[in-house]
């Protein structure tokens, strides 16, 4: 029996690392795309710095999203070594299903649905309080990004906003942000990420000001400065390297977040695998995880990279902006709660909202309203793939 136990978890881990190479090639690459269509950096460039960045937003940042996907979804059973193999094999499946047939399955939702499948299986108990917290941040992740990406686009459109004070701003608002974005590597009393803002104030003993963290306000308008300054004096001096400037550092925290908030697809389900059968400590898993999207970065992402690229050239650069700006704000709120998130689903939203910008641009309801379905569908057809599956696989081997 203790074989049989060695050899799911090497099964499970290698359907792990599958997974997060799928998430690498796949999830992770489009943030660089509008830069290489800009020509501000090549493809190959492009799939390296992908590869570094996300597996780096992995370790820092996935731990919420594994938390949630491993121990979340269902109530009253832990997930079994045979439940969590059962679980990525189906995930992993509708990922290659979208690859070969062409149709944008959301891993987020593929690999949700087959953990409360094989959960409920088990014998567990929905988590419905989760779900409905889920459904909620995934109901509202279309208008939202779509929302912020038309308004970005059309502010970027006016004559009376000239570049060098419209691209500006905007890395001004990434910059306040980048201050308030939770790290590993930052300590906090309470949690196991901290903010930039968070551990200033700390070492300086948080002092307040009427009960407002006045220490945290300074730190978050110096690094919207900072932002503000480096891409004014770029577009300045030129304002088409100003704007490839932007989508460089854009596409770099994009694909930082990514990784964040990806990780956790490939590593939620192994959870109390690592965890608690073999009491590894947490920043193992995100490093299995992260090691496996390193790798599909790198040897997946080039072919995807060279193709989207096409795609945001069409856009054009202030389109693009416009479609990763919300993409990076949606993926840290979702990091910062816990939730799983589809990725492209995110990238997709904000990519119609800038089209729309611009009139219809191309965007088709009836491409919008297939795609939404097929969401749909895959996150029901996965539920019931790994709640029979994983019946399967038990009753044939005879374990749990």
């Amino acid at each position: 029996m203790a074989v049989f136990f060695w050899v799911l978890v090497a099964f499970a881990t290698v359907s792990c690392l599958f997974m997060a190479w799928a998430l690498g090639a796949n999830s992770n690459s489009p943030p660089f795309a509008p830069a290489i269509g800009a020509n501000a950096v090549s493809t190959m460039r492009a799939a390296f710095l992908v590869g570094l960045l996300a597996a780096a937003g992995a370790l820092a940042q996935g731990g919420a999203i594994s938390e949630t996907v491993g121990a979340g979804l269902i109530s009253g059973v832990a997930i079994t070594p045979l439940a969590a193999s059962t679980g990525l094999l189906v995930a992993a499946g509708f990922m290659m299903f979208g690859v070969y047939s062409g149709y944008p399955v959301p891993a987020a939702f593929a690999t949700t649905g087959a953990m409360i499948g094989v959960g409920l299986s088990l014998g567990g108990d929905p988590a419905f309080g989760t779900y409905r917290r889920i459904g909620i941040f995934w109901a509202l992740v279309p208008p939202t990004s779509g929302g912020l990406a038309y308004v970005t686009a059309m502010v970027l459109r006016r004559d009376d906003v000239p570049d060098t004070i419209g691209i500006p701003l905007l890395a001004a608002a990434v910059g306040a942000i980048l201050a308030h974005v939770r790290l590993g590597v930052i300590p906090h009393p309470t949690r196991n990420e901290g903010t930039l803002a968070e551990a200033v104030a700390f070492a300086l003993g948080r002092p307040t000001v009427f009960g407002v963290d006045i220490v945290g306000i300074v730190v978050t308008l110096l690094v919207a400065l900072v932002g503000f300054q480096v891409i004014r004096r770029r577009t300045e001096a030129s304002v088409d390297d100003g704007i490839r400037t932007f989508l460089l550092a854009l596409g770099g925290v994009v694909a930082f977040s990514s990784g964040g908030s990806q990780v956790g697809l490939a590593t939620g389900p192994l959870e109390n695998l690592y965890g608690v059968e073999l009491g590894l400590p947490g920043i193992v898993l995100l490093a299995l995880g992260a090691s496996g999207i390193l790798a599909g970065a790198w040897m997946g992402a080039p072919r995807l990279l060279q193709a989207t690229s096409r795609e945001y050239a069409q856009l054009g650069p202030r389109r693009s902006i416009a479609a990763l700006v919300p993409g990076f704000i949606i993926a840290q709120l979702a990091i910062a709660l816990g939730i799983p998130i589809s990725f492209n689903n995110i990238v997709i939203s904000g990519v119609i909202g800038g089209g729309l910008a611009a009139g219809s641009a191309g965007v088709s309801r009836r491409k919008i309203g297939v795609t939404v379905t097929f969401w749909l569908l895959t996150l029901a057809t996965s539920t019931g793939i790994g709640f029979g599956l994983y019946r399967l696989f038990s009753s044939v081997l005879g374990v749990q």
